[in-house]
């Protein structure tokens, strides 16, 4: 399958009864994907008028208490920023997946990992987080989507999967385990809306005037996401223990640092490769004990290059390479800068 299609069957084989999207390239696949197949789930599929409408219709499903989903690439990801702020404020769950293409602005449709910022510190207003998750793979893309439902369930929180054009567009073998192929939700959203009959009337909102009622919202917020930090930090090691220089990378760029980290220790040079699964929380656990080198690689100008930097706070030396625009570091690029610093 390709990696957009994996998003699309993992969010079925999860349960999602609810999808809302609208068509940009090149995460098509998946909004295709759940056309032909969300009808065999008894679900709802809707090609909303335009992105602020599809995200709104996420708010209101999940509201309903529906595992519901929208996706999109960077330009229309830009357009639900207000709505995944209203969701974060009524503490909904939702699956929002952002198949990165080059930007600003309308940009090309090559892969890029430039919205990095948006998703981990939050496009819209307000003091909240999303949970985002990063696949390397079209397996990874399956598996990651299954995780940010289960996730989003437990925190009632938006998980984004930050995917890009290249992971998106590849395709791969998939292997799907019968249990993963039924999962069911497992949280009882005793919370949501579906009718006051037998029991108290529920309110979702993101609305607050009286005096003091907002803070004290903000402040249970602020809670759980250092809850969700403390918990759900997640990272690959690759040979790391004896390593003199570590590359860091996510998604597809992880998957060129590999072929490089290969390439050099063939070549005898000591090279690890960490890579963040979690993008946020960030996984700062990662660096407890850090090494002397660290490279960050990246389809952006340095933007998970400064959570790299707060993380290790001066203790290591960091060094950076990284294109945008659809331009991609090459192996033989990472290979050069390694050996500048290996050297010295």
């Amino acid at each position: 399958m390709t990696g957009n299609e994996a998003i699309a069957k993992a969010a079925l084989d999860a349960g999602c009864r609810f999808y809302a999207g609208y068509p940009i390239t090149p995460q098509n696949e998946l909004t295709a994907y759940m056309s032909n197949h969300m009808q065999d789930k008894a679900g709802v599929f809707i090609q909303a008028e335009a992105e602020v409408a599809a995200i709104n219709m996420v708010f209101g499903a999940a509201a309903a208490g529906a595992r519901a989903m929208t996706s999109s690439s960077s330009p229309g990801i830009s357009l639900k920023q207000e709505g995944i702020s209203y969701i974060a404020g009524a503490e909904l769950p939702a699956v929002i997946a952002n198949i990165m293409r080059g930007g600003p602005g309308l940009g090309n449709i090559a892969p890029a990992q430039s919205d990095y910022f948006q998703a981990t510190r939050s496009g819209g207003h307000g003091d909240y987080h999303c949970l985002v998750l990063a696949p390397a793979s079209v397996q990874e893309s399956y598996d990651l989507t299954g995780l940010a439902f289960e996730l989003a369930d437990k925190y009632r929180s938006a998980a984004i999967i930050l995917s890009d054009g290249l992971l998106g567009q590849m395709m791969e073998p998939l292997l799907v385990k019968p249990q993963a192929a039924s999962r069911k939700p497992q949280v009882k959203k005793d919370w949501a809306l579906t009718g006051c009959a037998g029991r108290p009337a529920n309110v979702v909102k993101s609305f607050y005037l009286k005096e003091g009622d907002l803070e004290k919202l903000n402040l249970e917020l602020q809670k759980k996401y250092k809850e969700i930090q403390q918990k759900e930090q997640r990272w690959e090691e690759l040979l790391l223990d004896d390593a003199k220089v570590v590359l860091v990378a996510y998604g597809t760029m992880a998957r060129i640092a590999r072929g490089a980290v290969k390439v050099l220790r063939a070549k005898g040079k000591k090279v690890g490769l960490l890579r963040p699964i979690s993008l946020w929380p960030f996984p700062r656990k990662a660096f407890a004990q850090p090494k002397k080198k660290y490279l960050v690689i990246e389809m952006s100008y340095g933007q998970m290059l400064e959570d790299v930097q707060l993380t290790l706070c001066g203790k290591a030396g960091v060094e950076f390479l990284g294109r945008s625009g659809g331009g991609v570091p090459s192996e033989e690029e990472i290979i050069t800068k390694v050996n500048k610093i290996y050297n010295g």
